[in-house]
C-alpha cells in the first residue's frame, strides 16, 4: 500500500486546490497538495517536505482531518493522511501543478476531483456548514 500525505490549506471560507498536469496520470483533475511518502517518514514530515517541493513553503502541520484507504484500479491502493495546515511562511509558487487555485468551500464540490480526494471534500464542506474547522 502506498502512503500519501495531503494538506487542506484555508485562507478564510477559501481553500487551495491545485490540478495535476495534463501529461500526469489523472490529467487535469483537482486535488489537494501533497504526496507519497519516503522511507521512514511520518505523515508529518512528508507533508512539510512535499509542500516545500510544490509550493515552495514551510507549513506549520496541523491536525489530523482524515484518514482512509483508496484503491485506483489502474495504480493500486493508498493510504491517505489529511492534515489540516493553519498556517505557513513563505510565498506559495507552483512548482508542479498545471495550475493553483484558492476556491470558496461552496464551488470546491463544482471542480473536477481526483476521485480519492472526493471524501475529504465532501467532509470538508460538511464541517464548515456545522461550523467546525
Amino acid at each position: 500500500m502506498i502512503k500519501v500525505a495531503v494538506g487542506i490549506m484555508r485562507l478564510g471560507s477559501q481553500v487551495l486546490v491545485c490540478q495535476r498536469k495534463r501529461t500526469s496520470r489523472y490529467p487535469l483533475k483537482w486535488e489537494f497538495p501533497g504526496g507519497k511518502f519516503e522511507e521512514g517518514e511520518t505523515a508529518e514530515q512528508c507533508l512539510f517536505r512535499e509542500l516545500q517541493e510544490e509550493l515552495s513553503i514551510e507549513a506549520n502541520i496541523g491536525e489530523e482531518f482524515l484518514h482512509q484507504q483508496w484503491e485506483y484500479p489502474d495504480s493500486g491502493s493508498f493510504e491517505i493522511f489529511y492534515h489540516h495546515i493553519p498556517s505557513y511562511s513563505g510565498f506559495i509558487r507552483n512548482n508542479v501543478f498545471e495550475q493553483i487555485r484558492w476556491t470558496t468551500l461552496d464551488d470546491l464540490p463544482s471542480f473536477d476531483i481526483l476521485e480519492g480526494n472526493k471524501e475529504a471534500v465532501t467532509l470538508l464542506v460538511k464541517a464548515t456548514l456545522n461550523g467546525k474547522k
